[in-house]
């Protein structure tokens, strides 16, 4: 997941050069039938529709065993992996025993990172005394080229790194040890908030001429789960520390500065692999050239099964399409599932998506993300105007009795933020869930099947499902 990255740090990792003439957007509006209004408040049709979706999700749901076999028999599926292609067979196959009106493959270069088998952190003190710690390479580091031994300067902000003198810093370690702002209610401000220092930390410390970066994870949770996670590349290695080791490390440097850190990765990145974003419509039965996206990406990050990042974003948007054929609807807007692939570190199915929409010349009414894990449903975000952010608040009544009602504006995601700048979607939407616990597992080796409840799973699929309901029945 990159998509509580802010904004401005996102662009400094991924570049998305994207663009789509003028003239053709406005012959699109101009093209565009006018959408029947929103209601004002909950119409009864509508309330039973919804019924139906949730009572098929409930009942007869199948996001959970998608899941089951995406992350227990399938696996980690880091861009460029095997298991990555495998995800793609699978995804193609799953859309089509569901019947979608049409299933193809969206060709894509993406990046191929290796981890390597050795992942060795030590804290040696001043007598030779030798602390093993929790270590793991951050996504797109370099190896160490075997062991790598040095001293260590810890830091808490850039600022601080710039204000060091050249010696200070040279021929060491940085140690960036900001940890998480507990007293805010939104875990994932909090992870905005401590992200550039995994994002750009070691591009840096190599400026500084520093051996390497060590960072202190990203969570608030105090255990030995180190979490990865996409960095700038840089020629210096650049590893994450799990929350223990970090609190170690900074108290045993208290006590004695003069400490070094023996690191050992054998991480390398490979030539890019061909690999696809895998698509599945539901064709509108009256506005079919009006499209409503929805999707999680397909990749995850090697240590675990990626089972909240973003195995369950996956599941839920082809499961949104499911119900509503379950259930008997003919949507009037064309549906589009789409499983994205490399979003955690390149973002380029994203981008390529949202490259063939504008040369395809498509017209997008909305577009729907999610990659927050599938925990409790609470709501939605939206990156809309202010006029398209009222109309869908119409719709709360109606999501009221599902505890799915808080919609307001807010982040959408990384996969579907391209679309603004090709094809101008009226909302870009973030499916939003309890986020209390996400961080705890997110980028770890805990990311695993066993940390999904089947309920909540299956409740965010039917949230999604009724918002695409409403969008295609009354548009934007």
């Amino acid at each position: 997941m990159l998509n509580s990255v802010p904004r401005l740090l996102a662009s400094a990792v991924v570049v998305l050069a994207l663009s789509a003439p003028a003239a053709q957007a406005q012959v699109r509006r101009k093209a565009k039938p006018a959408p029947a209004a929103a209601p004002a408040k909950a119409d009864k049709t509508d309330s039973l529709a919804l019924r139906k979706l949730f009572d098929e999700a409930l009942l007869r749901g199948e996001s959970y065993e998608n899941l089951r076999y995406l992350t227990n028999t399938i696996g980690p599926r880091l861009s460029g992996s095997p298991q990555a292609q495998q995800a793609v067979d699978w995804g193609k196959a799953t859309m089509e025993k569901a019947g979608f009106d049409r299933v193809y493959l969206q060709e894509v270069m993406v990046p191929h990172w290796v981890r390597g088998g050795k992942e060795k952190g030590e804290i040696v003190g001043n007598k030779g005394k030798e602390i093993r710690v929790a270590v793991c390479a951050l996504g797109g580091s370099v190896g160490t080229g075997g062991k790598l031994k040095a001293g260590v300067v810890e830091v808490h902000s850039f600022e601080e790194l710039k204000n060091l003198p050249d010696e200070a810093v040279k021929g060491k370690f940085v140690f960036y040890n900001r940890p998480f702002n507990d007293a805010l209610i939104e875990p994932g401000a909090a992870y905005g908030g401590a992200v550039d220092q995994r994002a750009l930390g070691a591009a840096e410390a190599a400026k500084r001429g520093a051996v390497g970066a060590l960072v202190r994870s990203m969570t608030s949770a105090r255990d030995d789960n180190p979490h990865t996670g996409t960095m700038r590349p840089a020629t210096i290695p650049g590893a994450a520390l799990s929350t223990m080791a970090a609190d170690q490390l900074s108290q045993l440097l208290k006590a004695s500065p003069e400490l070094q850190f023996e690191l050992e990765m054998e991480c390398t990145t490979l030539p890019d692999e061909k690999s696809y974003n895998v698509v599945g419509e539901i064709r509108g039965s009256k506005f079919p050239q009006e499209i409503i996206t929805v999707g999680g990406h397909l990749d995850s990050w090697d240590l675990a099964q990626g089972a909240h990042d973003d195995g369950t974003g996956c599941v839920q948007s082809i499961e949104a399409l499911r119900l509503l054929r379950a259930a008997g609807f003919k949507p009037e807007r064309t549906i589009r599932a789409v499983l994205f692939m490399n979003e955690e570190n390149g973002a380029r199915g994203g981008t390529e998506y949202a490259r063939l929409a504008a040369q395809n010349k498509e017209t997008h009414v909305a577009a729907i993300e999610s990659d927050g894990g599938g925990f409790t449903p609470r709501g939605f975000n939206l990156e809309a105007d202010a006029a398209t952010l009222a109309k869908v608040a119409k719709w709360a009544p109606l999501l009221q009795p599902y505890g799915v009602d808080d919609i307001q504006a807010g982040h959408s995601g990384t996969d579907i933020e391209p679309l603004q700048a090709t094809v101008h979607p009226k909302a870009l939407i973030g499916y939003k869930c309890d986020s209390q616990r996400y961080f705890d597992i997110h980028h770890t080796a805990a990311d695993t099947f066993d940390k999904v409840n089947r309920r909540e799973l299956e409740l965010g699929g039917a949230s999604m499902a009724s918002l695409i309901y409403l969008l295609s029945k009354y548009g934007l």
